[in-house]
C-alpha cells in the first residue's frame, strides 16, 4: 500500500468522526434549552417582542421539522457553505469571522505547542541521560508539579505575578519589557514581517501561550525522560559504546530518534487540548480567538457559527491524526502502511 492509497483509507475513516461531531453539535444546540430567536430579540415581555420572535423563528427555520432543520445543516456543512452568523454577529458571513478570529488562536496555540517541545522535551531528555541525579530528581518533580497545576489557577497567578513585574523587571515591568505591549488583549498580526512586529506580537500571547502549554510541557518532560531511560539500556546502545561509538553520536543518531516515537502521539494529541484549553485562555488573557467565538455561539445557540466552527475543529483533528501516522512510517521504519 503507497503512501496515496494509505491517505485516501485514513480520510474515508474519518468521515464518520466527522459525521458525529457534527450531528453532536447540532444536538447540543437545537434540542437544548437554548433559542437563538431569544437570544436575538432580548426578554419577551410586549406583544411586540413575541410577535418578532416569531418572525425570527421563521425567518431562520427554527419552526421547520427537525429532521429538515438536520438536513440543511448538513447539506451546508458538507458543501462548505457555511452561511452566516445568527446571533453573536447577526449577519456575517462565518468564513468572514474564521479568517478575523483564526490567526489570533492559531497564533496563541503555536507557542503554546513550541514551548513545551523547546522546554519540556530537553529538560526531559537532561533527566534521562542523568538518571538518579538531584538534576534528575528536580526536572522530575518539576514535572509533575506542572502538570497538576490547574491551568485556571496558573493564569490567574501569571496576571498578577505579571502585574505587580514592576518591582522586579528593568524598565518599567513586563508591560514596557523590550517592547510595549499590554498585559491582557488580543496580538496585533498585521506586521508580523517586521522584527519589531514579530517580536511584540510573541510576548503579547508569550503568557497566555505558557498556561496553554503548561500541561502539555510536564507531559513531554516525563515522557521524553522515560523514553531516554529506556533506550539507553538498549542492547545496541551497550554494542555502540563497546565498539567505541562516540556519546554524542550514540545520543543524536540512537537515543533522539528513538526516543521521538513514542513522544509523536503525545505531542500531537496535546493539540486537540489546545483547542478546548483555548476558550479559557482567551477568555482570561483577552486575547479574543477562535475559543471564546466558540464559547458565544455555543451559550447563545449561533447554530450555523457554532455548528462550523465544529467543523472545522474536527478536519484539524482529522489533519493531525493523518499527519502522526505519517510521521510515524517517516521516523520509524519497521512502522509500515499495511494492517494499519
Amino acid at each position: 500500500m503507497n503512501r496515496l492509497t494509505y491517505l485516501l483509507r485514513r480520510l474515508a475513516l474519518s468521515i464518520p468522526v466527522v459525521w458525529l461531531g457534527t450531528t453532536a453539535t447540532f444536538a447540543i444546540v437545537r434540542l437544548g434549552p437554548l433559542n437563538p430567536a431569544a437570544a436575538i430579540v432580548g426578554p419577551v415581555n410586549s406583544a411586540e417582542a413575541r410577535e418578532r420572535l416569531a418572525r425570527i423563528n421563521e425567518r431562520l427555520g427554527l419552526n421547520d421539522p427537525l429532521l429538515e432543520q438536520y438536513s440543511e445543516y448538513m447539506l451546508n456543512l458538507i458543501t462548505f457553505d457555511l452561511g452566516q452568523s445568527w446571533v453573536v454577529y447577526p449577519g456575517q458571513d462565518t468564513v468572514a469571522l474564521l479568517a478575523a478570529f483564526g490567526p489570533r488562536t492559531l497564533w496563541l496555540g503555536a507557542w503554546a505547542v513550541l514551548i513545551p517541545i523547546f522546554l519540556g522535551i530537553p529538560l526531559g531528555i537532561y533527566a534521562g541521560l542523568h538518571p538518579n541525579t538531584r538534576r534528575d530528581y528536580a526536572a522530575s518533580i518539576g514535572g509533575i508539579v506542572w502538570r497538576a497545576t490547574p491551568n485556571f489557577w496558573l493564569a490567574v497567578v501569571l496576571l498578577a505575578g505579571l502585574s505587580l513585574s514592576n518591582e522586579f523587571l528593568p524598565g518599567g515591568g513586563w508591560q514596557t519589557f523590550l517592547v510595549e505591549t499590554r498585559l491582557v488583549g488580543a496580538p496585533d498580526l498585521s506586521a508580523l514581517h517586521t522584527p519589531e512586529g514579530f517580536l511584540t506580537a510573541t510576548k503579547q500571547v508569550l503568557p497566555a501561550s505558557f498556561v496553554l502549554g503548561s500541561a502539555s510541557m510536564g507531559n513531554e518532560l516525563r515522557l521524553s525522560r522515560t523514553a531516554v531511560l529506556e533506550i539507553i539500556t538498549e542492547d545496541y546502545i551497550e554494542t555502540a559504546e563497546a565498539v567505541g561509538v562516540s556519546d554524542r553520536r550514540i545520543v543524536f543518531k540512537h537515543v533522539l530518534r528513538n526516543a521521538a516515537i513514542p513522544l509523536i502521539p503525545v505531542v500531537t494529541s496535546e493539540a486537540y487540548l489546545l483547542v478546548g484549553g483555548s476558550v479559557l485562555v482567551e477568555v482570561v488573557f483577552g486575547i479574543n480567538g477562535i475559543g471564546t467565538l466558540f464559547f458565544e455561539a455555543m451559550t447563545t445557540g449561533d447554530l450555523p457559527l457554532a455548528g462550523s466552527l465544529m467543523f472545522v475543529f474536527i478536519l484539524i483533528t482529522v489533519g493531525i491524526n493523518v499527519l502522526q501516522d505519517l510521521l510515524y512510517t517517516v521516523i520509524d521504519p519497521r512502522v509500515g502502511f499495511e494492517g494499519r
